[in-house]
């Protein structure tokens, strides 16, 4: 099986890697980073936290001070790195940059700090990431959390209290995340910050180390081996003491091999704790969270191993959906728009034909809007007693009709039909204002084209155009088609009317009867009865000038225009009609960023958990 710290350096890697490409935060897709186990530090404000951290480490590279010191979590991944090798520092914000000297890394992390919280006790949850190499660490991922405190100081918010609580508890809620309890010994571990919160999310103890720090400054005669030995508080794992470098030490800048050696000294010599030595300090402490984490993340594989799966599965479905990368030679380029040209034709006869919905709009146009619109024409009005009696005797001039008005019926008829030019204009703009609103569906609707706004607006900018060609040429025919019924008037329909009179038997009409108003309203009968045929054959007609001209024509030649200008445009237009939006670009790359690294993990999990 794999060793322990090939496991724990997987699981560091991984989750820098995780974090550097922003998948440790929300998103689409579970977190790998969620999944994997961590160790979270918990402690009160001055209870050796950060001593802890550093006597780990074996280095002194933390903010030092009264109050609230850590105003951000600080996530701390250690790399064990080959003897020999220097030790140093990487914070992610400044990837390109190397800390020898962690007395800088310490300035590094006040001035990070400084940059979201502002030179005030204010606190941020975003975190600062830390890398150190050395060949004196184990394998191990801390995270170092604001301590806890029970008051406001002077700067900070009343509800700084709570709000250094949740975001502890945010941390340490998940069930993978392992709890570094830091407690002084001299403080009443029943009053402990640490175990109180760590209570909370733990209750049985199975996820919670606790740590008692300063065990050389209890009073003489006292000893902290009620607690160490679980008498006086138990937990499924064991305590751990720690003696911490004091203040004077630091002032005087005793190093950490030093105060190691000073530790294992005051262990070994101490009447109280030398049975137990050798499960005490800072050292041993490193080396069981490892040993812990190992296990953690032994325990873990599988589950991690399925969520990998499941989320290259994902990765790979989300790359499918945005695309291949875009080609750089000129005639691939012409070939991938004239792809998607395609594509969007077919959306878009699909939309006409039924297959996708929207075309049923034209029908409802020519069944339902056009007939009501017909229905609306002022004919009654126009066809009046008073009106027709006005443009007959206007039609008559000097000289009476001698039998039938014929001018004034022409005229009657003429003025009548003229009225049939709006409905069939109307009928011709709402088809337009239906394949309009297609072309903007269809465009919407086909996938890849999402990815080049540019082509796009030229996609929808031709069609359009081409649209209005065609509105034009279809007006021209609908009026036509009113007008040719204008033009020649069917005569068989006038013919059988006086047939009709004889059958009555009164043929012919009186001198008196010519001006009578029944004269006058059999005339506007007629007219509106001619006009009734008429209007049963527009209704018939004009749908199909419609159709021939607007609907039949956008399927089969919306782009030819657009086709001949591609074929006339430079490399350079070509490249531009491609120019991805960059968001989609910039998911893609997101996207195949996580997927090359959901796949490593895959096979990086695969090497370590099967090698010998």
């Amino acid at each position: 099986m794999a060793t322990m710290d090939s496991l724990i350096a997987l699981v560091n890697r991984i989750q820098r890697a995780c974090t550097v490409l922003g998948d440790h935060v929300g998103d689409a897709f579970p977190t790998l980073w969620e999944s994997l186990p961590s160790v979270a530090v918990v402690g009160g404000q001055s209870s050796g936290k950060s001593s802890v951290l550093e006597s780990i480490v074996g280095r002194d590279f933390l903010p030092r001070g009264s109050g609230i010191v850590t105003r951000r979590p600080l996530v701390l991944q250690l790399y064990k790195t080959e003897e020999g090798t220097q030790e140093h520092a990487e914070f992610l914000h400044l990837p390109k940059k190397r800390f020898t000297d962690f007395s800088l890394v310490r300035k590094e992390i006040e001035d990070e700090t400084d940059r979201v919280t502002g030179k005030s006790n204010k606190i941020s949850p975003v975190p600062i990431h830390l890398s150190i190499y050395s060949p004196h660490v184990v394998n191990l991922t801390l995270i170092d959390l604001p301590g806890l405190t029970k008051v406001a100081v002077e700067g900070q918010p009343d509800s700084i209290v709570q709000e250094i609580e949740g975001m502890v508890l945010s941390y340490i809620e998940k069930p993978n995340c392992i709890i570094l309890a830091i407690t002084p010994a001299n403080q009443d571990v029943a009053t402990s910050d640490a175990i109180k919160v760590a209570r909370q999310v733990d209750p049985s103890g199975e996820r919670t180390f606790g740590v008692l720090t300063k065990l050389d400054l209890m009073d003489k005669g006292t000893n902290a081996l009620d607690v160490i030995e679980g008498r006086s508080y138990r937990l499924r794992n064991p305590w751990v003491g720690i003696v911490n470098r004091s203040q004077a030490d630091i002032n005087r800048k005793v190093d950490m091999i030093s105060a190691r050696q000073r530790e294992h000294k005051f262990f070994a010599t101490s009447p109280d704790y030398a049975q137990i030595a050798n499960r005490m300090g800072a050292e041993y402490l490193a080396k069981l969270l490892s040993k812990h984490l190992e296990s953690a993340i032994r325990a873990r594989i599988p589950g991690i191993a399925s969520l990998i799966n499941r989320t290259i599965d994902d990765l790979e479905a989300e790359m499918a959906h945005l695309g291949r990368p875009v080609a750089i030679d000129a005639g691939a380029q012409l070939y991938t728009i004239l792809e998607l040209c395609r594509d969007f034709d077919r959306v878009f006869k699909e939309h006409l034909d039924g297959g996708r919905p929207g075309g049923n709009q034209i029908y409802i146009v020519f069944d339902h809007q056009l007939p009501a619109a017909f229905r609306k024409l002022p004919l009654d009005r126009h066809l009046s007693l008073q009106n027709v009696r006005k443009v007959i005797l206007e039609a008559d001039g000097y000289q009476p009709h001698l039998i039938a008005p014929e001018h004034g019926y022409r005229r009657l008829l003429e003025s009548s039909l003229n009225y049939f030019k709006g409905p069939a204009q109307a009928s011709v703009d709402a088809v337009h204002f239906v394949l309009k609103e297609l072309v903007r569906k269809s465009i919407t609707e086909t996938q890849e084209l999402k990815r080049f706004p540019t082509l796009q607006a030229e996609i929808a900018a031709a069609a359009n155009e081409a649209l209005e060609r065609f509105r034009e040429d279809s007006k021209k025919t609908t009026l036509r088609l009113v007008e040719m019924e204008s033009s020649y008037l069917t005569v068989d329909f006038f013919r059988k009317l006086p047939q009709e009179a004889d059958k009555g038997g009164n043929p012919a009409l009186s001198s008196a009867d010519r001006y009578s108003e029944g004269h006058f309203q059999r005339i506007s009968s007629n007219v509106l009865s001619y006009v009734g045929m008429v209007s049963e054959t527009l209704r018939n007609t004009i749908p199909k000038a419609v159709v021939h001209c607007q609907v039949r024509e956008a399927k089969r030649s919306l782009l030819d225009h657009f086709y001949t200008l591609l074929g006339k445009k430079e490399e350079r237009e070509l490249a531009h009609l491609l120019d991805e939006d960059f968001v989609l670009m910039d998911r893609r790359q997101q996207c195949a960023r996580r997927l090359e690294l959901y796949r490593s993990a895959r096979n990086e999990i695969d090497a370590v958990s099967w090698s010998g």
